[in-house]
């Protein structure tokens, strides 16, 4: 595959996106183009849409247009406040009928490569006896690992013998300045400097830094080989809970305070308070192994996790966000 240089981004407004539209942008041998209900502000150019579901209209969205890649960031991550069926529902209209829609107008463009930002749900929620694999049956639990993974089927399905490469990427929970959501909330309590009761917790979890998985979508970009392929993405640095709180607790210029508690009575504890997600979140182990990634694509991780979360740190004490 020849260089690429015209590149199609959605949800360059997002978390990843952002981060994303100003590397490519930065990049000179890239044309970045961007669709979204708002403009990023970064974009060589956008193109408006007023929604990303099954009833998009891409033809008017997009006339006449020629793209080398497309990167497909734009998801339902999050859905608050309701049951487990009207949940699988909202996402299937974005995360599976929004994919399928523009796959399908990247199929009649031509589109040489479509990278599908997926997710590592995708996998599972826990990993037991090993780490996941690219290769593993997926066995996703939740609505939303649901619906990444039958937006994954479609692509495989759609793309099977024709020109366009499909590249899935699945990351963990991702990390990194202006970070939101569950690290958001652990950033705090480690701010709060609490004595917590993970003293005694050996949990293992995978997560990514946001530069290392913007680094990874653009050497997908850029690769000039074939490149039809499922990759895992993490720093490659496996972490604890109580490791992981007692970093962020350092980087915040307090001292950890944690004491040993049974695990085994936390968990149930949280069950019986009906958070047994979360409880899986906390105690259960989620790990991936990305060494097909790193061989396959000739990729490291940029940035090491003690690097990451030190600049995650300061950019959220720089906002204001974070006091130290």
């Amino acid at each position: 595959m020849s260089k690429l240089s015209r590149v199609l981004l959605t949800g360059a407004t997002g978390f990843v996106g952002q981060e994303l539209a100003e590397t490519l942008v930065e990049n000179e041998s890239i044309e970045l183009h961007t669709v979204g209900r708002t403009h990023d502000g970064k974009a060589d150019f956008f193109h408006k849409v007023k929604s990303i579901d099954e009833n998009t209209n891409w033809g008017a969205v997009l006339p006449d247009l020629e793209f080398d890649a497309i990167i497909h960031l734009a998801a339902r991550a999050h859905v608050m406040n309701d049951t487990k069926v009207d949940a699988l529902s909202i996402y299937r209209k974005i995360n599976v009928g929004g994919t399928f829609s523009l796959a399908k107008r990247a199929l009649n463009m031509g589109i040489k490569r479509f990278i599908y930002v997926s997710s590592a749900k995708v996998n599972g929620e826990q990993s037991t006896k090993k780490p996941f694999r690219h290769d593993d049956e997926p066995q996703p639990k939740d609505p939303y690992g649901v619906s990444k993974k039958e937006a994954e089927e479609i692509l495989k399905n759609l793309f099977e013998g024709t020109p366009t490469e499909l590249v899935i990427i699945r990351p963990p929970l991702v990390y990194g300045p202006n970070v939101k959501g569950n690290f958001q909330a652990l950033l705090a309590l480690a701010g709060k400097n609490l004595p917590l009761p993970f003293g005694s917790l050996n949990n293992k979890r995978s997560l990514v830094a946001l530069d290392n998985l913007v680094s990874l979508l653009v050497k997908c970009v850029q690769y000039e080989s074939e490149l039809n392929a499922t990759f895992l993405v993490s720093d490659d640095y496996d972490v604890s809970t109580r490791e992981l709180l007692e970093v962020l607790t350092l980087a915040q210029g307090k001292k950890p305070r944690m004491w040993s508690f049974p695990v085994a009575l936390m968990r149930l504890g949280a069950v019986l308070l009906g958070k047994k997600a979360i409880a899986g979140r906390l105690f259960g182990n989620l790990q991936l192994d990305i060494s097909y990634t790193k061989k396959a694509l000739n990729w490291e991780p940029p940035l090491s996790f003690h690097q990451a979360i030190k600049k995650c740190i300061n950019s959220e004490v720089t906002s204001g966000k974070l006091k130290k």
